[in-house]
């Protein structure tokens, strides 16, 4: 299966987890893949995984001049982007009491206007009859007592994924959201959990998914292609869980 073929992809967030999957499987499918991070283990694993010829990118969500130094890079190394996915995020749960500015601004400003300002700067780059993907959460669907700020920030994904596909509709390119609910990725390392904490947290996820299990970065990644890909050609405007079942309950 050749689903990529001749396309050009950009996976923000790319270098780990379920981006860095999915850019694996599109250079397997015949694409080209550029994806950014952050942090240099990252990059580097990225740059080990993919092909030369991939582009690996610094670049952080959270910082508005980034967006412009990222679109000029696309469009000087690429030219023009059959899709788009906006993946990078971070996540950090705490009570409700204990939120500061910090707290709000720094899950705000990557999960939120981040793909915002991104999304301005790389919409001329798109090409007609092309896709963008954003990554959302269960997080709104749940009412988590800590996880309220993410929760709210995963939410305005959910609705910036349906004023955009109504935005690109005229020019055929389809937007959708996916919302990964318990993968087993590296994100958890960024929510301020120590090891106890996390392996307490994972259980009592694990108990509220009817498939009993986490979710792997492929499984997650698998879904997040097919949206991207042609087979999604009359999808626009959703939003797909990949929760194992955990949002029905």
């Amino acid at each position: 299966m050749n689903r990529f073929e001749n396309k050009r992809i950009l996976i923000t967030g790319g270098t780990s987890g379920m981006g860095l999957e999915a850019a694996k499987m599109i250079v397997e499918e015949g694409g080209e893949v550029a994806v950014t991070g952050t942090t240099q283990d990252h990059l580097d694993e990225a740059g080990k995984a993919l092909p030369s010829g991939s582009l690996v990118l610094r670049n952080d969500a959270s910082d508005p001049e980034a967006a412009k130094e990222l679109g000029a890079k696309v469009k000087e190394q690429m030219g023009a982007i059959d899709g788009l996915w906006l993946n990078a995020g971070y996540g950090k749960f705490g009570p409700t009491e204990e939120v500061e500015v910090d707290f709000f601004d720094n899950m705000h400003n990557v999960n939120v206007r981040g793909p915002v300002l991104q999304m301005a700067e790389l919409m001329p780059a798109l090409t007609d009859g092309g896709a963008v993907l954003l990554t959302s959460s269960v997080a709104p669907y749940l009412g988590q007592a800590e996880g309220a700020v993410y929760a709210a920030t995963k939410g305005a994904v959910s609705a910036l994924t349906r004023s955009w596909a109504s935005a690109l509709a005229p020019r055929d390119i389809r937007v959708n959201s996916v919302a990964p609910g318990p993968i087993d990725t590296n994100f958890m390392n960024g929510m301020g959990f120590s090891d106890d904490e996390k392996e307490q947290f994972l259980e009592q996820i694990q108990e509220q998914v009817p498939l009993g299990r986490l979710g792997t970065s492929k499984e997650a990644a698998q879904v997040a292609l097919f949206l991207l890909s042609d087979q999604a050609s009359y999808v626009s405007g959703s939003e797909y869980m990949v929760d194992g079942g955990m949002t029905m309950r």
